[in-house]
């Protein structure tokens, strides 16, 4: 079956279409934009009308490509930005509204890592040999999740920390300033004191930051190659590197911070983070299949 799912996320508004047999799934499109809800929130509280109008064209135009690439069932879920939002019942039903019917699930902090696990887990190409950990690096929030492939969860957290919050938080010059990167550093490793983890065989990190690192440090994120990555983000302004290293350029604002927290978690797992091939759409769609 040809499925899709849009994933409102804190930073971006992501769409995967994917051909789902047999517990697996092939890719056949993605895309996404950068919608920065988020920022809109930690602004008023809720969402503006205009950002509401914006949000809704973007799905609306997911959606209809959705369904031009021949996709049967569409899963539109809403994640960290819009569960914290005071107007989410809003977003929901001006989304609906908008797009004839479509239901946007927002999705609790457990079924997000529930979801990101699974996406992850299910997609891995080979045996984790022990715990696995899957880290779900969003705009608005972080999910980590312990468990056994491919779908068992055994002990999860969510941490109001995410790429989007810590960059407006800490972030003003470009490239960023050694002084704060120390504080995207010091405000990480605060939102993670108290989390005790299970120790695992295996940790892989999920989300858009995660995936454009590749491109800066390869598969293998430890704690030479993230530094190395930060090297050349902080070498030159945002328009250079995104124009270098052919990346969206709000991506390559946010990396920064998305680099911080990744290194903030290895920490704490006392592992490199593999990047994942899958995540919290992959999971979406696998549910159930």
């Amino acid at each position: 079956m040809r499925r899709a799912c849009i994933d409102i996320g804190s930073n971006t508004t992501r769409l995967l279409v994917a051909d789902v047999a047999g517990g697996g799934l092939v890719e056949v499109h993605q895309e996404r934009a950068f919608t920065r809800l988020g920022r809109a929130v930690a602004r008023d509280g809720g969402f503006p009308a205009g950002k509401l109008d914006e949000l809704g064209q973007v799905v609306a135009a997911q959606l209809e490509r959705a369904r031009q690439l021949g996709a049967t069932d569409v899963r539109c879920v809403a994640t960290a930005c819009v569960r914290h939002a005071s107007n989410a019942d809003e977003l929901v039903s001006h989304v609906r509204a908008r797009c004839g019917g479509l239901d946007v699930e927002v999705l609790s902090e457990q079924d997000e890592a529930r979801l990101a696990f699974a996406g992850a887990a299910r997609t891995l190409n080979r045996a984790s040999g022990g715990p696995l950990a899957v880290l779900d690096v969003g705009g608005g929030s972080c999910e980590l999740a312990v468990g056994t492939a491919p779908d068992r969860v055994s002990w999860w957290r969510s941490v109001r920390l995410g790429s989007g919050e810590l960059t407006d938080a800490c972030v003003r010059s470009d490239p960023p300033s050694a002084g704060e990167l120390a504080a995207l550093r010091t405000r990480a490793s605060a939102a993670l004191v108290g989390l005790a983890p299970p120790r695992v065989a295996l940790a892989l990190a999920v989300g858009g930051g995660a995936t454009s690192v590749r491109q800066l440090a390869g598969p293998r994120l430890d704690a030479a190659a993230i530094a190395a990555a930060l090297s050349v983000l902080t070498a030159a302004p945002a328009a250079e590197v995104a124009a270098r290293l052919g990346l969206d350029l709000e991506r390559v604002k946010l990396l920064p911070a998305g680099l911080v927290i990744l290194g903030a978690f290895s920490t704490l797992l006392g592992a490199p983070l593999q990047i994942s091939a899958g995540g919290l759409r992959e999971g979406a769609l696998l549910e159930g299949a």
